[in-house]
């Protein structure tokens, strides 16, 4: 795999480069609520730039339909980055149309330039080998090299991830470099004792994850929404809380597995209940096997809290994704603040897993320095434990 210094040691005054960047930042209206992805693509941008390349930057913010849509705009990103950057980001009014070949034709050495959302192009996500490949030709076009700079989209083939990669001289960014070393840590030869806390709302969305570490951990936490299926399994009333009842047989099936192996798989033990959804919803602590049947769990108890922690407390591996309870909501924020502060007290390699579990971190104001390693791809990191192949890494591979 060539890497952006094999790039740099080439050479890339006057060339221009397009990186990929995941720039998928949380937006209210036109304001970012967190800049974590668009901070961690500064420093290969930062060498691309300092070398004189002139680069193009691809990106994609949202789930637009395959067409421009306003509120998905890359303009505050462009905003933010140039701030960042010290240097005005020129952002392009489309993908490859007119507006982008004339905003790249414009570059200077040591500038940059954003295409707007790339989603707005439906080819980008098509399932059409040849539609994308038509729209990797067209973003080729504007480029001497490309560099993959987006672990938050490798698991991913689309356009301007894998086809764009097979036309171009492809590098790895040190943003994908770093996060695959990462992970390949949590696989390969793993420091014991190896814990996993996964959370969030729904057990589908992490079956493959769950049935690949029940390998490989040594314990396996589970906390947020996912748990009250995993207590339903157990035969426990959950009342009101999110319950995924499709769920209960392939849970079950978890639950024997890892009793099997000898995994110590780790459920909440009381609960917050509430009387609702909503940041001051009345609410008390109740054990996780007696919910009332008209309450619903919306984060774990102080008990479980401190249970959490004494299974992270000599923990040589973490790996963290999915928040404990709803930690939006101050009133409900406090399981998730007791992992992350267990984490940071701890003295384990401690990776937390991108997505909610990333931006809960800097919400609850922790130190960021404080974990070994913050994953700026959460769909990324779990295919990639769960064993899974991931496109936008194997192309640069090939």
């Amino acid at each position: 795999m060539k890497t952006l210094a094999d790039l740099l040691a080439e050479g890339v005054s006057g060339r221009r480069v397009l990186v990929r960047a995941d720039l998928n930042v949380p937006l209210d209206g036109e304001t970012i609520t967190d800049d974590g992805r668009v901070r961690a693509s500064l420093p290969t941008l930062q060498q691309l730039t300092a070398a004189g390349a002139r680069v193009v930057v691809a990106a994609h913010l949202g789930r637009p339909k395959g067409e421009p849509d306003p509120k998905f705009s890359l303009k505050p990103v462009a905003k933010r980055l140039g701030e960042l950057l010290g240097s005005e980001v020129k952002l392009a009014a489309d993908v490859t149309g007119e507006s982008a070949k004339a905003t790249v034709e414009s570059l200077a050495d040591g500038e940059v330039a954003l295409l707007e959302n790339i989603r707005f192009d439906a080819r980008e996500t098509s399932k059409d080998e040849a539609a994308r490949g038509a729209l990797a030709d067209e973003l080729a076009a504007f480029a001497d090299a490309f560099v993959s700079d987006g672990f938050g989209v490798v698991h991913r083939k689309q356009a301007s991830v894998y086809d764009v990669a097979k036309r171009l001289p492809r590098y790895a960014g040190g943003l994908v470099l770093a996060e695959v070393e990462v992970l390949r840590k949590l696989t390969d030869d793993t420091d014991r004792p190896y814990v996993v806390v996964l959370g969030g709302a729904k057990v589908s969305d992490k079956l493959g994850v769950i049935a690949n570490l029940l390998t490989k951990v040594d314990r396996l936490l589970i906390g947020g929404g996912m748990a009250y299926t995993f207590l339903k399994a157990q035969g426990h009333e959950v009342g009101q809380s999110l319950l995924q009842a499709d769920q209960l047989d392939q849970v079950k099936g978890f639950l024997d597995e890892a009793a099997k192996r000898g995994v110590d798989l780790v459920l909440p033990v009381d609960v917050l209940a509430a009387t609702e959804f909503a940041p001051d919803a009345p609410h008390e602590v109740v054990a996780a096997d007696a919910i009332p049947a008209d309450r619903q769990g919306l984060d774990i108890g102080p008990e479980s809290r401190e249970l959490f922690a004494s299974k992270l407390a000599d923990a040589a591996t973490v790996f963290w994704n999915g928040p404990m309870g709803v930690f939006e909501f101050e009133a409900f924020s406090g399981g998730t603040r007791a992992v992350a502060q267990a984490l940071v007290d701890g003295k384990s390699f401690s990776v937390v897993g991108g997505g909610d579990s990333a931006a809960a971190v800097r919400q609850l104001g922790l130190p960021e320095d404080g974990f070994s390693h913050i994953s700026t791809g959460g769909g990324a990191s779990l295919e990639f434990l769960e064993g899974k192949e991931l496109p936008g890494v194997q192309v640069l591979e090939d």
